[in-house]
C-alpha cells in the first residue's frame, strides 16, 4: 500500500470506486510518502491526517455509490484558503497561530464531492511573489534541484504532486499561481475561467483575478479534481452552476484542433532563449497530427500597464487594513503593492478596465482563427530559490516583482482559461512548461488540446520524483 503513491489519481479512484483501496489506506501510504520526502522540500507544512481519518471514517459508512465523484481520494488545500479546525496562516506571521473557524466554500464543496483533505501546502506570504517562501514555514525546494525555487504560489501544492505526496492539489491563480509552479516543478495546473470553482467572497465581491483551480500529475487527473470543483454555491455569486460536462470525459474525447497559434513571447514579455526554443519546439509537435501551426497572437500590448494598475486595486482593496494595523509584519513587496494601490487615482482604474475590456474583445476576436494559443509558461527556467523573484531576463532589467509574471498574468486578464504542461527540460535538467490557452469558458477543449500535445510530447509520466540536488 505505501507505493500507492506512485499510481495516478484516476486509478485511486477507480480503486476506491471498486472497493479494492479504502480512505484510509490512501491516507496511510500518503502519511509515510510525507514523512521520507517532505523533510527535504518543506511542501506541506501543516497536516491534518486526525481530521481526515475522521472524514474518511465517515465517508465509508456510505455505500461506495454515495461517496461522491473523488470517491474518498485525498487533496490538500493551498494555506491561502480556510479548512475549519486547522492552522490557516497565508504565509504570515500576522496569522502565525490561527486556527480557521470554519471552511472555505471551495473545501465544503470538494468535501462534498468526496475529498478528504489531509494537509495545507505552503505559499508566499499571501500568495504574493511567484517563489514559494515564507517567514512562518520557511522554503519549499523544487524537488527537480532542491537548490532552485518551485515557483509560486502555489508552490507547495506542485511540489506535493511531483514527489508523489499527493495524487491531486487545490491551488489558486491570480498572475499565474497555478501555471508558474506547474511548470517549474513538471506537473499540470490549469487556471480555468472565472466563475467556474466557487469560493468564499474576500473583500472584493466581483473579483474575476483570482481563481481557484486544480493541479495534477497529468492533464486526466487535472480533470477528475476539476469535475469535483465545478459548480454553483451561493455564497459565491459570480459561480457557474455546472452544466453536465464531464471535463475527465472532454479530456479523453480525442478533440482535435484544426489551427492552433504559437508565440514566443505574446509580443509583450522577454523569454530566456532555452525557454523560448523548448516551447517553440513542443507547440510545432502538433503538426504532426495535421493541425496547423501558425505563429501569432492576440495584441496585448496594454497587459503591462493594465495588470499592474487592477493587481494594487486588488491589494488595497484586500489589505489596506493590515497595512494599517501590521506593516511591521508585511514583506516589503507586499506593503509596495497596497500602497501603489491606494495611491492609484479614478483615471488610473477607469482606463485599466478599459484596457481590459479591448484586449477581451481583441483576443475573443483572435480566436475565432484558432483554437488554442500556446506560449511559454514561465519565461525562464527555475531560478535559485534564494533569489525573491526575478529582475531580469534576455537582457532587459525589471522594474517591479512581478514584471516577469506578465505571460501569464496577461491572460489572467482576459478571462481565459489556461493550462501549464511539461513541454521538455533545460539542459540542466530542469522542467520547462508550456502554456495552452483556449476562449473563455472554453476548458473542455482546453483540456482535450493538451491532453493531446501530453501524448505527442510523451512527458505525461515523468513525475512522481524523490527530491534532488542538482544534476
Amino acid at each position: 500500500m505505501a507505493e500507492l503513491y506512485r499510481s495516478t489519481a484516476t486509478e485511486i479512484v477507480a480503486a476506491l470506486k471498486s472497493g479494492d483501496v479504502t480512505p484510509l489506506d490512501c491516507l496511510d501510504a500518503l502519511e509515510k510518502r510525507i514523512s521520507d520526502v517532505d523533510s527535504k522540500v518543506n511542501a506541506l507544512p501543516t497536516l491534518c491526517f486526525d481530521r481526515a481519518r475522521a472524514h474518511a471514517e465517515d465517508l465509508m459508512k456510505k455505500p461506495i455509490a454515495e461517496r461522491g465523484p473523488l470517491a474518498g481520494l485525498p487533496v490538500p488545500i493551498k494555506d491561502l484558503t480556510d479548512v475549519a479546525g486547522i492552522r490557516c496562516t497565508q504565509g504570515s506571521p500576522i496569522y502565525a497561530t490561527r486556527i480557521a473557524e470554519t471552511s472555505d466554500i471551495l473545501v465544503t464543496h470538494l468535501e462534498k464531492n468526496g475529498g478528504i483533505i489531509y494537509a495545507m501546502s505552503n505559499t508566499p506570504e499571501f500568495g504574493a511573489g511567484a517563489n514559494t517562501f515564507n517567514e512562518v514555514f520557511g522554503r519549499t525546494l523544487n524537488p527537480w534541484d532542491a537548490t532552485k525555487s518551485a515557483a509560486g504560489s502555489s508552490g507547495g501544492a506542485a511540489v506535493a504532486l511531483a514527489t508523489g505526496m499527493a495524487w491531486v492539489a487545490h491551488g489558486s491563480d491570480l498572475g499565474g499561481s497555478l501555471r508558474n509552479p506547474a511548470s517549474f516543478c513538471g506537473v499540470v495546473g490549469m487556471r480555468p475561467s472565472p466563475g467556474r470553482v466557487a469560493a468564499t467572497v474576500g473583500n472584493k465581491i466581483d473579483s474575476t483575478l483570482k481563481i481557484e483551480g486544480p493541479m495534477a500529475r497529468n492533464v486526466e487527473d487535472l480533470a477528475l479534481l476539476f469535475d469535483a470543483m465545478i459548480g454553483e454555491e451561493q455564497g459565491d455569486p459570480l459561480s457557474l452552476p455546472a452544466d453536465g460536462t464531464s471535463y475527465l470525459k472532454a479530456a479523453r474525447s480525442g478533440w482535435k484542433p484544426k489551427r492552433v497559434a504559437i508565440s514566443r513571447d505574446l509580443g509583450i514579455s522577454p523569454v530566456d532563449p532555452e525557454v523560448a526554443a523548448i516551447v517553440m519546439a513542443a507547440a510545432r509537435q502538433f503538426e504532426s497530427q495535421d493541425v496547423i501551426v501558425e505563429e501569432a497572437h492576440p495584441d496585448l500590448h496594454e497587459a503591462m500597464e493594465c495588470t499592474q494598475t487592477l493587481r494594487a486595486m486588488s491589494y488595497a482593496v484586500g489589505m489596506r487594513a493590515l497595512l494599517e494595523t501590521s506593516r511591521d509584519q508585511l514583506k516589503p513587496e507586499i506593503i509596495w503593492n497596497i500602497e501603489k494601490g491606494l495611491a492609484l487615482t479614478a483615471t488610473d482604474i477607469s482606463k485599466a478596465e478599459a484596457q481590459r475590456s479591448a484586449m477581451f474583445h481583441r483576443t475573443l476576436k483572435f480566436f475565432e482563427t484558432y483554437d488554442l494559443l500556446l506560449c511559454p509558461t514561465t519565461i525562464v527556467p527555475p531560478f535559485p530559490v534564494e533569489q525573491r523573484y526575478v529582475t531580469d531576463c534576455n537582457g532587459t532589467k525589471f522594474t517591479t516583482y512581478v514584471d516577469w509574471l506578465l505571460i501569464v498574468s496577461a491572460i489572467t486578464a482576459v478571462c481565459c482559461p489556461a493550462i501549464s504542461i511539461p513541454a521538455g527540460f533545460t539542459r540542466g535538467n530542469l522542467p520547462i512548461g508550456i502554456q495552452v490557452v483556449a476562449p473563455p469558458r472554453g476548458e473542455a477543449k482546453l483540456l482535450a488540446g493538451a491532453k493531446m500535445l501530453e501524448g505527442i510530447l510523451a512527458l505525461g509520466a515523468i513525475t512522481p520524483i524523490d527530491p534532488r540536488v542538482g544534476v
